[in-house]
């Protein structure tokens, strides 16, 4: 090998020499676009192989207008659920040749919005987003920039972006009219923040359960996280009078939080209080799951999502679509029990 490739990185005419073909050739190759013939084609993978030529994917996209590579950003890449939507979208991308770009906003709006400056200067050809508030600004910018973007989980009015979502009224809904079944009537729901439209569209379901039965509602929004959860149960039960014999939890996190709450206050789930939540990823903290769910289902969310933006790319028009909402199921297990007289 030349002192050349032995110090620097090997470039297509170097392959081309060794092939003993033309660049275009090797390109064509490279790129699999045109006809070579097999034997051709054989003689220039051998380049390929033997001198580790890495083709320069800027000028690629340069020339071609496509990096072939999109942007998910999700709102928190510890919850098993966002890494669940991940790799739904992994999998689709990989088969039509896409890389996937991850970031987490950390429900931090102007970090989504760092992240979209970023990447739009980055080129990427497409965005799957989680909407961190109500406001659509950043997606519109998007938009505006004639990038396809896709949202997944969440909602947000007035844009023209199709979204994929799970049916979260229905699946709180069927939680708290569970609950009304078994009896309870003093039922609070621990909700996520309002920013979100995941945290409307479950209040609602809640709200519509309990007005039906004529029972007196209490929402108390605070934010999907463990210690969340925690904190609002610990100050609950220290107030209110007389206490819930029910709770609906906003998702996993906030449930186990408030476990942990309830079992420092000497209450036991489900003979002292009943609790149930969305989500159902329990199962990568409890060896045996015994809550209650609404269950999602995040990896038919995050492949939805990608097939969504792969038509896109393709440019297919999607505006008649509707949003893709996908359906819960109600999971009953041992987190649940007819209040005590």
């Amino acid at each position: 090998m030349s002192n050349k490739l032995a110090k620097g990185r090997a470039t297509i005419r170097d392959v081309a020499k060794l092939a003993q073909v033309s660049p275009i050739t090797v390109s064509r190759v490279v790129n699999n676009q045109g006809y070579v013939s097999p034997q051709t084609r054989e003689r220039v993978e051998r380049a390929v192989a033997q001198l580790h030529y890495i083709p320069n994917g800027l000028s690629q996209s340069l020339r071609y207008q496509k990096t072939h590579m999109i942007t998910l950003i999700v709102s928190d890449v510890a919850n098993p659920f966002w890494t669940t939507i991940t790799r739904g979208v992994e999998d689709v991308c990989r088969r039509h040749g896409l890389s996937v770009i991850l970031c987490n906003t950390d429900e931090d709006s102007l970090k989504l919005e760092n992240y979209v400056r970023l990447l739009l200067q980055r080129q990427v050809d497409g965005f799957i987003i989680s909407p961190t508030s109500q406001d659509a600004s950043v997606v519109r910018m998007i938009e505006d920039s004639h990038i396809p973007v896709v949202l997944v989980d969440r909602v947000l009015e007035d844009v023209p972006s199709p979204s994929v979502y799970s049916d979260n009224e229905a699946g709180a809904y069927a939680l708290t009219r569970h609950l009304i079944e078994l009896g309870h009537e003093a039922i609070v729901m621990v909700s996520g923040g309002m920013a979100q439209s995941t945290s409307v569209q479950r209040i609602r379901g809640y709200h519509q359960a309990m007005a039906e039965a004529g029972l007196s509602e209490q929402v108390i929004p605070t934010s999907y996280t463990q210690q969340s959860g925690y904190d609002t149960v610990m100050h609950l039960f220290r107030v209110a009078r007389p206490h819930p014999t029910a709770l609906v939890a906003g998702n996993n996190f906030i449930a186990f939080g408030a476990l942990t709450a309830l079992e420092e206050l000497g209450l036991s789930v489900p003979n002292d209080i009943s609790l149930v939540a969305f989500d159902d990823t329990q199962f990568q903290i409890f060896p045996k799951p015994f809550l209650t769910t609404a269950a999602q289902n995040p990896y038919q969310l995050g492949q939805e999502a990608a097939t969504l933006l792969v038509r896109r790319l393709q440019g297919e028009d999607l505006a008649p679509l509707h949003d893709i909402i996908l359906p819960i199921e109600l999971i009953v297990r041992r987190s649940t029990a007819q209040p005590r007289c």
